[in-house]
């Protein structure tokens, strides 16, 4: 999983004193050079944090490689020590120490450019968001939405949510989980790719306290039938629903710009709102 270019480049002008190209417009890429090997972001997200072979799996996601502007190089830079994390499976988070309180942690796999997931963490600063996603140009809009802000309650993890649930989340460790617009996958012969499956959903249980929310939303319904049947016959889910079908779309979650565009084309959006079950111990027989 790599997002950099090692093939050479064209000469670019000198850099000023106070470090912009002279001819650099605020929010426009900036290329340069780089030694093979050398890493796109020294102090930013790593192009491979787990390792490419840390296992063999069928993965939900692939590698986007896309061009990253001045403004989102900057926000990687100067805020990924601070508010970023690698996903390497190799040390279990402290939640309350990454976020440097005791408040609720809500994991989203999948942000994009991060607008919808900055909105949500403003209007509830009360919860914190751990934010998944491997698209470099989202991570540093999204740190960079936050910063402006003045957020500080979102954290931003690189790399694959599987090995972040399994390896580096404690149990009962989150209060809920939001996977908005996955990739459908949509032909039959990569289905088994989608995100949303039975052993996802036992894993995630693991993690999400009892009482904690699953919330999907897309935009592909056939996806969404998948969804609303894996998720219904999973013993550790319940659904919100008195009809056991799809919610409205809560307040909470903003109608994305994405969004909007697939409902002006007809699309249906639908969202999905399951409970993690308690379950109750039963007494050993004639106890």
């Amino acid at each position: 999983m790599s997002d950099s270019v090692n093939t050479p480049e064209s000469p670019q002008p000198p850099i000023t004193p106070d470090g912009e190209h002279p001819d650099h417009a605020p929010g426009v890429s900036i290329r340069h050079t780089r030694a093979k090997g050398e890493p796109r972001f020294p102090d930013g997200p790593k192009a491979d944090p787990a390792g490419s072979h840390f296992e063999r799996r069928i993965r939900s996601f692939q590698p986007r490689r896309s061009r990253v502007t001045a403004g989102q190089a900057d926000a990687l830079q100067r805020l990924w020590p601070k508010w970023g994390l690698d996903i390497d499976g190799h040390q279990r988070l402290d939640l309350a120490e990454l976020f440097g309180n005791d408040n609720p942690v809500v994991l989203e796999i999948g942000f994009g450019m991060g607008e919808a997931t900055a909105q949500m963490a403003a209007a509830d600063p009360r919860t914190n968001i751990l934010a998944v996603d491997v698209h470099t140009p989202g991570q540093g809009n999204l740190l960079n939405l936050a910063d402006r802000d003045g957020m500080s309650n979102i954290r931003v993890a690189n790399g694959d949510a599987i090995i972040l649930l399994r390896e580096m989340l404690a149990p009962d460790s989150l209060d809920g989980l939001r996977v908005y617009f996955p990739d459908p996958w949509p032909k039959k012969r990569h289905h088994k790719r989608r995100l949303i499956q039975p052993d996802f959903l036992t894993l995630a249980a693991t993690r999400i306290k009892p009482g904690g929310t699953v919330h999907c939303a897309t935009d592909w319904e056939p996806y969404a039938e998948q969804m609303l049947e894996v998720l219904t016959a999973h013993p550790d889910f319940e659904n919100t629903q008195a009809d056991g079908g799809f919610a409205p779309r809560p307040d909470f979650r903003p109608l994305t710009r994405f969004e909007g565009q697939g409902l002006d084309k007809g699309h249906v959006v639908n969202d999905l709102l399951f409970r993690r079950v308690q379950h109750v111990e039963q007494p050993p027989a004639g106890a």
